[in-house]
C-alpha cells in the first residue's frame, strides 16, 4: 500500500469524499489518466479513493486541490450538509488522516459570501506532513498554537511555534507541518481565500 492510501471502512464522509472526487474530474472531462498527469498521483490510487476502497491522505487530498483550485475545506464542505451560520460544537466536521496520526476540525467551516474558515489541527507526536504545494496559491495562514509544539517550513524556512505563538503567511510553494513530540500539538488555523 502506498504513503498516500489508507484501508478504509465504509465511513459515511469517505462515500461522500469518493463521489465528490469522481464528480470534480467528470465535470471537468477528465480521465483518471489526464487527473493522474496534473496532480502527479497514480492512476490506481485515484481510482481507489474514488471508488471508497481507500481513505485518501491529507498529502493526497492537497494534491487534488490544488488540482480543482479548492482548499481542503472547501472539498470537504461539499461532502457536508449545508453550512449553517452557527456551527455548534458537536457538529463541527472532524476529519482524520490515519497514516500521518492528524486530526482536522473544521470549526468555521467554508460558507458562500465568506473568504476565511478557522480549522483545528492536532498532530501526534512525530507526526510530519508535507504539502508539495498550496491548494490555492497565495492562501493567507494564521496559525496558533494552542499546545505543544509545532515546527512548520514555508519558503524554506523553518519556524518553531510554542504554545502561543502564532505564525502569519501566505504559503507559495511547499509547506511541512511536524509535532517534535514530546506530547500532541492541537493549534488553530485561519485560512483566508486570497
Amino acid at each position: 500500500m502506498r504513503r498516500e492510501e489508507v484501508e478504509v471502512h465504509a465511513d459515511p464522509v469517505d462515500a461522500r469524499l469518493g463521489t465528490r472526487l469522481a464528480e470534480l474530474r467528470a465535470e471537468r472531462g477528465w480521465s483518471l489518466g489526464e487527473l493522474a498527469e496534473r496532480s502527479g498521483v497514480s492512476r490506481s490510487t485515484l481510482s481507489r479513493a474514488e471508488r471508497v476502497e481507500i481513505s485518501p491522505t491529507a498529502s493526497l487530498l492537497n494534491r487534488l486541490c490544488h488540482v480543482y483550485g479548492r482548499t481542503m475545506s472547501q472539498l470537504l464542505s461539499e461532502v457536508e450538509s449545508e453550512p449553517a451560520l452557527l456551527v455548534p460544537a458537536a457538529e463541527q466536521p472532524v476529519w482524520e488522516d490515519r497514516a500521518s496520526g492528524f486530526v482536522r476540525r473544521s470549526v468555521s467551516p467554508p460558507h458562500p459570501g465568506l473568504r476565511g474558515e478557522l480549522v483545528e489541527g492536532r498532530l501526534a507526536a512525530g507526526a510530519d506532513i508535507a504539502y508539495d504545494r498550496p491548494p490555492v496559491p497565495g492562501l493567507e495562514q494564521h496559525i496558533w498554537v494552542q499546545e505543544g509544539v509545532l515546527e512548520v517550513t514555508a519558503q524554506e524556512v523553518g519556524h518553531r511555534l510554542d504554545a502561543g505563538d502564532c505564525l502569519r503567511l501566505r504559503v507559495w510553494g511547499p509547506t511541512r507541518f511536524r509535532c517534535p513530540g514530546p506530547g500532541e500539538v492541537r493549534y488553530v488555523l485561519a485560512v483566508v481565500l486570497p
